[in-house]
C-alpha cells in the first residue's frame, strides 16, 4: 500500500495527532524548523480522517557533492504491528527511487516489547544496520501521568517528594513564560557549569516560540523573589510531553527550583490531556560510570520508567558507497572539528 503525500502542512498535522504514539519530531513545524538544511516531505498511510501511519522525511545534501541522506525524526509512526513490513518495504524504494545514499528510521518503540523484537527482526532480515549515528537519545525515563496527583507523589522517591516541598516552602515559584532570552541566560550559565555544547541563541529564539507559538511547547520559568534560576521547555503533541531543554542558574541552588520546577511541569502537562512525561534521555547502560548517571538517577526519582527504543537503523540502497561514508565520514568531521 502506497502513502499519499500531504503538501497541507496543516492537514498533515491534524492527522498526525489522529496517531496513538504520535512523536512532536513528526510534525511539519519541526520540519519547518530545520529548513533550508533539510528538506522536507510529508506522508500519510489512510485518509486523513482516519489515518493509519505517517512519515516526515527530511533529505539534505551533503555540501557540494552528489549526495543526499533522508532522516524519519522518530518515526515512521504506525498503529498495527502488521504494517511494519509493508511500511518498510515503502522507505526503502522511495530512498532507492529517491537517490539518498540511505535512510534512517529512529521510531519511539520498545526494545524489549513483542512489537520491538518483531520490528528488529524484520529490520535485520531486509537489510537494515543499526546506525553508527544515533540521532536522538536511544533511551529514556518516561512518567505515567494518568493517575491522580497524590499517586503520582507518593510514587517519587522519598527525597524528590521532601526537595518538592522545600522549594514551595522556601519561596519558589513557577510560571509559564514567553521570556526566552531569560532562558537561553540560565541555559548558557548551565552549560558552562556541566561543560557541554548549545547551540547560538538564535536557535532557541527560533524553535521556542513557534512550538509554543502552536501549541506544541511551553516555557516554564522557577523564581526566587522575582530572579528566574531555572527553567524548561517542554514539547507536547497528543498524550505525551518531552522534556527537551532544561536549565538554572548558580543561584539558590539550596532551595531546590528544580524539583518544583519538574513537578510542575508534570501537572502543567497532566492539565493539558498528556498521560506520559518523557523525560528525553537516559543513559544507554545504567551503570554509574555513565556521564548521564547523575541526571539519570534525578529523573529516576520522580518515579519514571526506564525505557531504552530500538534505536536508529539505516537502509542503504548501494550497501558499498554507505560503507565508505560511514568509514570515511567520521574521520572528516573529526578534522573539521579539529580545525574549528
Amino acid at each position: 500500500m502506497s502513502p499519499t503525500l500531504i503538501t497541507n502542512p496543516t492537514t498533515f498535522d491534524a492527522a498526525l495527532r489522529r496517531l496513538a504514539r504520535a512523536h512532536v519530531l513528526q510534525t511539519s513545524h519541526w520540519a519547518a524548523l530545520k529548513a533550508p538544511t533539510w528538506s522536507s516531505e510529508h506522508y500519510l498511510w489512510g485518509s486523513p480522517e482516519q489515518p493509519d501511519s505517517a512519515a516526515t522525511i527530511l533529505t539534505r545534501r551533503l555540501g557540494r557533492l552528489p549526495i543526499r541522506i533522508q532522516y524519519v525524526p522518530k518515526g515512521p509512526v504506525t498503529t498495527d504491528p502488521g504494517q511494519w513490513q509493508d511500511r518498510l518495504s515503502w522507505l526503502e524504494q522511495h530512498a532507492a527511487s529517491s537517490g539518498a545514499l540511505f535512510i534512517k528510521i529512529d521510531p519511539d518503540i520498545d526494545e524489549e516489547s513483542e512489537i520491538g523484537q518483531h520490528v528488529v527482526g524484520n529490520l535485520g532480515r531486509r537489510g537494515w544496520v543499526f546506525s553508527r549515528e544515533q540521532i536522538q537519545f536511544r533511551s529514556t525515563v518516561v512518567s505515567d501521568l494518568s493517575a491522580e496527583e497524590d499517586v503520582l507523589l507518593a510514587e517519587m522517591k522519598q527525597k524528590t517528594r521532601y526537595n518538592i516541598r522545600l522549594a514551595g516552602r522556601k519561596g519558589v515559584q513557577v510560571r509559564i513564560s514567553d521570556d526566552y532570552v531569560t532562558f537561553y541566560q540560565l541555559y548558557a550559565q548551565t552549560a558552562a557549569r556541566d561543560g557541554f555544547l548549545i547551540r547560538p541563541q538564535d536557535y532557541y529564539q527560533t524553535v521556542m516560540p513557534r512550538m509554543q507559538g502552536n501549541g506544541l511547547g511551553q516555557l516554564l520559568l522557577a523564581e526566587v523573589e522575582g530572579e528566574a534560576v531555572a527553567g524548561l521547555f517542554l514539547f507536547r503533541l497528543g498524550a505525551t510531553a518531552w522534556y527537551f531543554y532544561g536549565a538554572s542558574s548558580n543561584a539558590h541552588r539550596k532551595l531546590m527550583p528544580n524539583y518544583l520546577l519538574q513537578w510542575e511541569a508534570m501537572r502543567w502537562a497532566k492539565d493539558h490531556g498528556c498521560s506520559r512525561y518523557d523525560w528525553w534521555g537516559a543513559p544507554d547502560e545504567r551503570v554509574e560510570t555513565d556521564p548521564m548517571w547523575g541526571v539519570y538517577r534525578f529523573k529516576e526519582g520522580f518515579g519514571g520508567r526506564y525505557r531504552r527504543w530500538i534505536g536508529a537503523w539505516d537502509y542503504a540502497p548501494r550497501p558499498r558507497l554507505y560503507y565508505y561514508y560511514t568509514q570515511m565520514m567520521p574521520k572528516v568531521l573529526h578534522a573539521m572539528r579539529r580545525r574549528a
